[in-house]
């Protein structure tokens, strides 16, 4: 399914006067709500099955922003940021195969130890010992660093701006195979920022008709601006009751399928109510806190939970595959740019912004 409506301004060209920025090595978060700026190490030669590579893209993701706020709960202080990264390959280790020198990647960042129980039954992105770059580890908002070469996934075809999207798709990829959706469904997304774009266009591709909810009427209209969801399946919940909504929607049923995407406490509690009997309710977005339902409700459903962390290898594949092939194009989704230099600067802004906005997109080069 190809992308529909036009590239945002700013997807176009990066202003004269951030080409022109001073140049910075790094970037680090502190602490909350402090950023600093630092000189990398000198990179080190990669080892065996180790690539050095040069950072060109990094993507603004929620979870950079819960972590600058202080309400991410895996974040570790201090550390590099960024984990959606458009990178070019610099040198090759020994051993290294899939891979060459001069190669433009995107990059999994999840370091799994690939013996405890989660990694043995082949799902390594919820390691029982996982290192996720730009939140357990030192990520990407840094000029060059050195990463597992069987974390890179090479694309003659697409852009540096691609690449360093391939990552959050493959979350919204993993999120859909997770919830084993079936043609002609109908699901409902909760939350239309750029995570929640993502899950509704993977649910599209899945053969489903989607429903998109949340607050806000800017987010829902670039659902049928870039995505072609029409009017009124568009549920803005200051408008009247969501449920009722879904109802008129669904002629009484509700959805099967609910993705709530918004990591946020009150959004992910009302979202019980939103499923059918008989479905279920996936959680594809985080925050640091408990959530509860009311069990009665959620037993005369019988209605099943997930949760959808991160993405496989197959994801990553599947999403490259995907956008070589012109399927999947969320290039309108970068609605900000800016430099290394100038990112520490704006980020409080994004952090105290309405989710009005998408993708800010930093050039490292």
């Amino acid at each position: 399914m190809s992308r529909t409506g036009t590239l945002h301004p700013a997807a176009l060209a990066l202003p004269a006067r951030l080409e022109n920025s001073k140049a910075v090595d790094a970037l680090v978060l502190e602490h909350p709500g402090r950023l600093s700026t630092r000189a990398s190490d000198t990179p080190a030669a990669p080892g065996p099955g180790e690539v050095l590579v040069r950072v060109h893209r990094v993507g603004v993701c929620d979870t950079d922003l819960q972590a600058y706020r202080g309400r991410h709960p895996f974040f570790t202080y201090p550390q590099i940021l960024g984990h959606e990264l458009g990178v070019e390959i610099l040198e090759v280790g020994t051993g290294v195969e899939n891979v060459d020198v001069g190669d433009r990647c995107a990059v999994e960042p999840y370091l799994s130890c690939g013996h405890c129980v989660a990694c043995r039954h082949g799902k390594p992105n919820c390691c029982a010992w996982l290192q996720v770059m730009g939140v357990h580890v030192d990520g990407g908002m840094r000029r060059h660093f050195v990463v597992p070469a069987e974390k890179l996934y090479a694309s003659s075809k697409l852009s540096f701006d691609q690449l360093a999207l391939v990552e959050p798709l493959a979350v919204a990829a993993h999120s859909i195979r997770r919830a084993a959706l079936q043609p002609d469904e109908t699901v409902a997304v909760v939350g239309a920022d750029a995570r929640g774009l993502a899950v509704i266009q993977f649910a599209q591709l899945a053969g489903c008709r989607v429903i998109a909810i949340d607050s806000c009427q800017q987010r829902l209209k670039r659902c049928r601006e870039y995505l072609g969801l029409p009017e009124e399946d568009l549920v803005e919940t200051t408008s009247g009751d969501a449920v009722d909504q879904l109802l008129e929607l669904t002629c009484g049923e509700l959805p099967m399928t609910v993705f709530d995407t918004t990591g946020t406490a009150g959004s992910m509690l009302a979202s019980f109510a939103y499923p059918a009997h008989g479905g279920q309710l996936v959680f594809a977005g985080l925050f640091s806190g408990d959530v509860s339902f009311h069990d009665p409700s959620f037993q005369l459903r019988e209605l099943s939970l997930l949760a959808s962390r991160n993405a496989h290898p197959q994801d990553f594949e599947y999403v490259l595959q995907l956008m070589e092939d012109g399927m999947v194009d969320p290039a309108a989704w970068i609605t900000h740019r800016t430099t290394l230099h100038d990112t520490a600067a704006l980020f409080e802004a994004w952090a105290q912004s309405d989710a009005s906005g998408l993708k800010a997109m930093i050039h490292l080069t």
